[in-house]
């Protein structure tokens, strides 16, 4: 006598129903998880990536214009409104290393006032990350909360920074 039970054909075709069935319920279960990741996670927008490059871009022309042109020149057109370090939503501003406001173009009440122990709405000292990151590291991101001037509501941002001699050059953008 043989060890191995055959199966009846029946039985054969009610094995691989409830194996298909098997299959369809794993694979809903994995598509609705991933469903759920993704709506936790979701991935930056074509919009937000090309705000984040064109950040970048412009606080490197903004370096770049200071190493030509001088630290007083640079604050005064890192200041101007319509300067060129203004697109649309997006600008350019500068703290000095101990976290006060040296140039803003939309803000100008900011210029002169130290801002290191200001928290954003969800506490966090985003502007002392910002001065640590610039001594640490030159250059990076710091995310926080922050009021969208265009929608008035608090919403995510996060800034490109980078230090140059005595300065910290910033451009943030909304998430």
């Amino acid at each position: 006598m043989t060890k191995y039970a055959v199966l009846s054909l029946e039985a054969e075709k009610e094995v691989m129903v409830m194996v298909r069935r098997f299959l369809i319920v794993l694979t809903m279960i994995i598509l609705c998880l991933s469903l759920a990741c993704a709506r936790q996670n979701p991935p930056t927008s074509r919009v937000a990536a090309d705000d984040m490059a064109e950040a970048v871009r412009l606080v490197e022309k903004a370096a770049a214009f200071m190493k030509e042109r001088g630290k007083e020149k640079a604050i005064a057109e890192m200041s101007n409104p319509q300067g060129r370090f203004v697109m649309g939503e997006l600008y350019v501003f500068a703290y000095d290393l101990n976290g006060v406001m040296m140039a803003h173009p939309k803000n100008p009440e900011l210029i002169g006032q130290s801002l290191i122990d200001k928290r954003d709405s969800k506490g966090k000292l985003f502007r002392k990350e910002i001065m640590e990151k610039a001594k640490s590291q030159g250059s990076g991101w710091v995310d926080y909360f922050y009021l969208n001037p265009v929608t008035k509501k608090e919403e995510d941002k996060t800034t490109y920074l980078r230090r140059v001699e005595d300065l910290v050059i910033c451009c943030g953008v909304y998430k």
